[in-house]
């Protein structure tokens, strides 16, 4: 027993040796690196950085005989300071757990490793260092080239007018028969939103009014599915099923969020269209937004043909 809390407390790389498998194995390790990020599944973790470390072993296949101290033929430690940077930009994360998971899943997408230890601690939390640490294998995880191919949607933002059209299952008949997937966005609800006065405070009941208009989309056509994580889009858009964006989520866990306010919500639609790398938006019956950074096209309201 005490060996075992011996090595729930020690560093990686002495868990690693102790439940080594059969076979010469190397490691490399990466020790206290410090970071400050937004992460947390509390109120008050966000809208501000904490200290996070990171302790990451890596058990690689022997190096070979001809190594002829070439660089390019080693895993290097850049690789695991590069799957943390790009994991911490990917999105916000609530749970350490998932951003463990990620990142030892990107170290061993490299054809060298074959075991990732990855222990990461919050450091300015409590009293103590908070963590968590995980322990995958290369044959757990699909590797990058493996990854199915993400499609390019089709966006259309429908203004309230449109929602109350009676063209609006007309419009959704005709993009429904294109390629592309099919996601709609709409603005909020027509009914007044209460003000705060507060920045953030605002921002969420704007975003949740959106959300109430989402549903409201949602029950006039069965086809159209509210949706609002990444998992559920990515799902939703293989399987060719329509969504209706419920953006809270996606907003706030955004590393590089939507300059314009939730109240812009054409602006709002196109920096998901972009994060999205959509394929194209329309707009009905609103106005196009300034550099939008996705191909746009206006269509007004009073007209059925898209």
């Amino acid at each position: 027993m005490s060996s075992d809390i011996h090595l729930a407390f020690a560093h990686p790389s002495e868990r690693s040796a102790a439940t080594a498998r059969p076979g010469p194995l190397d490691r490399i390790s990466l020790r206290d690196h410090i970071v400050e990020v937004e992460i947390g599944a509390f109120q008050q973790e966000r809208g501000t950085t904490q200290r996070v470390c990171f302790n990451v072993v890596v058990e690689i296949a022997p190096l070979p005989a001809d190594l002829d101290d070439d660089v390019d033929r080693i895993l290097s430690y850049d690789k695991v300071t590069e799957a943390i940077a790009h994991e911490l930009a990917r999105e916000r994360l609530a749970l350490l757990e998932t951003l463990a998971e990620r990142v030892a899943e990107r170290i061993l997408w490299e054809p060298q490793a074959v075991r990732a230890f990855v222990r990461i601690e919050k450091l300015d939390r409590g009293p103590g260092a908070l963590g968590v640490e995980v322990v995958r294998s290369s044959d757990q995880v699909t590797h990058e080239g493996e990854e199915d191919v993400k499609p390019h949607p089709r966006l259309m933002f429908l203004s309230n007018a449109a929602i109350n059209s009676a063209h609006l299952t007309d419009w959704i008949d005709q993009m429904e028969c294109r390629e592309r997937p099919l996601i709609l966005c709409v603005g909020a609800h027509e009914l007044a939103v209460p003000q705060t006065g507060h920045k953030w405070t605002q921002r969420r009941i704007d975003l949740l009014a959106i959300e109430q208009n989402a549903w409201r989309l949602a029950a006039k056509d069965p086809r159209c599915v509210v949706v609002e994580t990444r998992t559920e889009l990515d799902w939703a858009m293989k399987n060719e099923q329509i969504c209706v964006w419920a953006p809270s989520k996606i907003v706030l866990d955004a590393v590089e969020g939507p300059s314009e306010p939730p109240s812009n919500a054409v602006a709002l639609a196109a920096w998901f269209a972009s994060t999205f790398e959509a394929e194209e938006m329309i707009v009905i019956g609103a106005e196009l937004p300034d550099n939008p950074g996705v191909p746009l096209r206006a269509h007004a309201e009073e007209h059925k043909t898209l």
